[in-house]
């Protein structure tokens, strides 16, 4: 019976050719979609779970209550360590201190020539580590073990950064590595590489101790003033201990030992590692990347629409179409098959449908794959089959079988045999019209969000990337350095030879540019008051020409002269507000000391406010000062003509002057567009979801016209002859569309608000949603309803009649 059922479906497939089409590409680019999500969702929701304890390990992470609110470090002072050691010792703590950036330098054969060295620039995975760290931690040991941590200028790197380096790790062992040209390590450990879901990969591990006996160069401060995002600590509870119960005592913990230590009041709480990855309180410290959970909700989300789309596509077709089974649906009863008979063979051809389109949908999930790392964060090998996606796959199959079957099952095999056997049955007795245009409404609605939320992330993206940031981004060259004193010694040559060419304008040495991820902070004191202010400063330090290579515009006073160390200052109108000055010119001459401060600096100037994070932060009170020490990068402005060229030579004077050091220069305006990876990934992928929803969309009532057009075939016929134009005629078929349209528009317009509302409290700086953007989504709408129903009703009313009313 059961290959009888099958044998049938594939008949009625292949006789319904056009169906079956619509219905198995709708449902193969769905599926396709949602399998390419999971994928997506299931390694970004497995990321840190890779540890046998995970469940048992937290981030001891700070909070700092101000004025203004309330601001989260991932860091925590270094006392903090042996202080959460002594009062709660049945807990397992363990510290690093990262370090973003460094350059490890392996030598050559000919220790005179730095151009034998190999140089590699390590973006994260750098670390100073206590050795209690693998107590928690556990990692796999390919060569030593976590006691040589305990010795000074050690260093453990794992398989694959050996294997850099050496070529074999197993040539890694004992071998010399220097870091930062400032560190001569030993090479006392190979550890197996990180998984690629986890954000503590240990590419390159160096003794704690050896952090300690640097404090200038690596800024260790044993101060409990001192709280930098760079120095964490990570802690295992034991079985009896909740997170909860440990945070209540943390409270009390941070009262004591805080205590006239700092003029801000913290707390400090545990943030559990598998939030670690999805925090964007505390923002990306450890890993290469963060993810919002905002962001994996959007696409989950996403991934159900486009799945039903694909499901309202087939009931559609289905239910329609029943109507010209009826005769067989009739027969059939009438020689003894049972109701649930009918509904296992309707279920039968669904499954077989749904099958077909599953394997089509893993083909062009396999050809989409490559192309997945260029809207979400995912490894370029990362596979398509596994446990879980093959789960996803059974689990969809199921869902959208019965989704798509259940109820085409029932109203066939609910026709009466009298009814069907007479041709009596018709798509009004159907019962399906109400169902049906709710259904169409229904699909409207999921392609006007998608539409909506496309406009609007196109339109927040170009807003962000065409702002005025308060400075000039365009033709500067970042060129990240070194502190080292055979690097700060060679500053004013290298700065001299680069204005000898004439294509660049200017150069600074700074400790930032102005818009970046960093947010170094103090407290401060103002106009020689002894007591500091509630709320913090954010610092940025350059030298005099800063505020020339970047463009500033200086709303009162001047730049500061040239200088080594601090002498003047400049303030944002931020800070200038927040001091309760109105008038710019006011402030100027006031003096000005940051908390860790020996001397009184003079405020020469105010610039004009500049965003000195990314546009989802506001402004912050910012002084820039100059400070020779903290160069730790060069920038230079450049002139648009011959810009590659001039590059070019900027990069090999940096290779001449620095032979010790491998060139990471990059574009200032590129840097900012770091800032909003996330979100313009996930405008593409509102972008093709969108696309993929309007092609379902058109699909399913494409079908739904032609259907309709074979049914009024005659009713056509006739009109015509009675003088019916063509254009009354597409009118006819278009114009109950239309209507279910606009019952879609009033439905997804305060929805599509919202939703995008939310998105867009991501940003402190954001486009309004106006109406036009809405009106721009109902025309798009509009037109390609009526591209998809005018084709096919205007060739339905082109019919001639006299073919169409040949057998009355």
């Amino acid at each position: 019976m059961l290959k009888n059922y099958f044998k049938i479906a594939w008949r009625n497939i292949i006789r319904h050719k056009g169906y079956s089409f619509i219905n198995i590409a709708g449902l193969s680019v769905g599926v396709a979609a949602c399998l390419l999500i999971f994928v997506i969702l299931q390694f970004e929701l497995s990321f840190n779970t890779n540890f046998s304890n995970y469940k048992s390990i937290y981030h001891v992470v700070t909070q700092q209550i101000g004025e203004d609110g309330n601001t989260y470090n991932p860091g925590i002072s270094v006392p903090a360590t042996d202080a959460l050691r002594i009062d709660f010792p049945q807990v397992k703590f363990a510290a690093l201190n990262s370090s973003y950036g460094s350059q490890v330098t392996v030598p050559g054969t000919d220790p005179t020539n730095a151009a034998d060295d190999k140089k590699f620039t390590e973006g994260f995975g750098v670390f100073f580590m206590e050795p209690q760290i693998f107590d928690i931690f556990h990692a796999d040991w390919l060569s030593g073990d976590k006691s040589v941590l305990k010795q000074p200028n050690m260093v453990v790197i794992n398989k694959s950064t050996a294997i850099k380096y050496f070529g074999d790790w197993k040539n890694a062992m004992g071998k010399t590595l220097r870091m930062d040209n400032l560190l001569t390590l030993k090479v006392a450990g190979v550890l197996e590489d990180s998984p690629k879901n986890s954000d503590l990969v240990f590419r390159v591990v160096v003794s704690y101790v050896t952090w300690k006996q640097h404090p200038q160069n690596y800024h260790y401060s044993d101060s409990w003033d001192s709280l930098g995002s760079s120095h964490q600590i990570f802690a295992e509870l034991p079985a009896g201990l909740t997170a909860a119960a440990m945070d209540k005592q943390l409270v009390a913990f941070t009262a004591k030992v805080m205590s006239d230590k700092t003029k801000v009041t913290r707390v400090h709480f545990l943030q559990a590692l598998k939030d670690m990855h999805f925090d964007t309180r505390f923002g990306n410290t450890i890993g290469d990347h963060i993810t919002s959970a905002a962001t994996l909700r959007t696409l989950s989300f996403i991934g159900v629409l486009i799945i039903i789309m694909a499901s309202i596509n087939f009931i559609n077709l289905s239910t329609a179409q029943s109507v010209g089974r009826s005769k067989e649906v009739g027969i059939r009863k009438v020689l003894g098959s049972s109701r649930k008979q009918l509904i296992l063979q309707v279920i039968g051809e669904t499954t077989l449908i749904i099958l077909f389109s599953v394997f089509i949908a893993i083909v062009i999930a396999k050809i989409g794959l490559p192309y997945l790392k260029n809207i979400a964060n995912v490894p370029e090998d990362i596979g398509l089959f596994n446990v879980g996606t093959v789960l996803f796959l059974v689990a969809t199959t199921v869902t959208v079988i019965l989704l798509s079957g259940i109820y085409p099952a029932l109203v066939v095999s609910g026709f009466k045999p009298i009814l069907a056997i007479k041709n009596k049955i018709t798509a009004a007795s159907v019962g399906g019209i109400p169902l049906r245009r709710a259904l169409v409404v229904g699909q409207f609605v999921i392609a006007q969000l998608l539409i909506v939320g496309t406009v609007v992330a196109v339109k927040q993206m170009n807003f962000v990337n065409e702002a005025d940031l308060g400075f000039d981004k365009s033709a500067v060259l970042v060129l990240p350095g070194y502190t080292d004193s055979i690097s700060l010694a060679k500053i004013e040559p290298f700065k001299q030879r680069l204005l000898q060419n004439p294509n660049v304008k200017s150069v600074t040495f700074a400790s930032d540019i102005p818009s970046s991820d960093n947010k170094w902070s103090s407290n401060f004191y103002y106009n020689n008051s002894t007591k500091d202010r509630t709320f913090g400063v954010y610092m940025k330090f350059g030298d005099a020409d800063y505020f020339k290579t970047f463009g500033f515009k200086f709303v009162a006073g001047k730049p500061y002269e040239k200088s080594d160390t601090s002498r003047e200052v400049v303030v944002n109108e931020t800070l200038m507000h927040k001091l309760g000055i109105k008038n710019a010119d006011d402030i100027v001459g006031k003096t000005f000391k940051l908390g860790g401060g020996k001397s009184w600096l003079r405020i020469c100037g105010v610039v004009a406010d500049f965003n000195t994070n990314s546009l989802r932060d506001a402004v912050m009170p910012t002084v820039i000062l100059t400070q020779k020490e903290y160069s730790y990068l060069s920038a230079v402005k450049m002139r648009t003509a011959n810009l590659n060229k001039t590059a070019a030579d900027i990069k090999a004077l940096w290779e001449t002057t620095y032979p010790e050091y491998a060139y990471t220069g990059y574009f200032f305006d590129e840097g900012i567009a770091r800032f909003y990876e996330q979100e313009n990934q996930l405008a593409l992928v509102y972008k093709i979801f969108a696309g993929i929803a309007i092609f379902i969309s058109c699909l399913g009532l494409y079908g739904l016209v032609s259907y309709m057009a074979v049914q009024r075939t005659k009713e056509v016929g006739v009109r015509k002859v009675l003088g019916a134009s063509v254009t009354s005629i597409v009118l006819m078929f278009s114009k109950e569309f239309m209507i279910l349209l606009a019952i879609a528009f009033i439905i997804a317009i305060p929805l599509s608000w919202y939703l995008m509302q939310q998105w867009l409290q991501n940003f402190a700086y954001r486009i309004p949603l106006s109406g036009g953007i809405f009106a721009l989504a109902i025309v798009s709408s509009v037109a390609i309803a009526w591209l998809t129903v005018g084709y096919k009703a205007v060739k339905a009313a082109l019919v001639n009649p006299v073919k169409s009313l040949k057998s009355e």
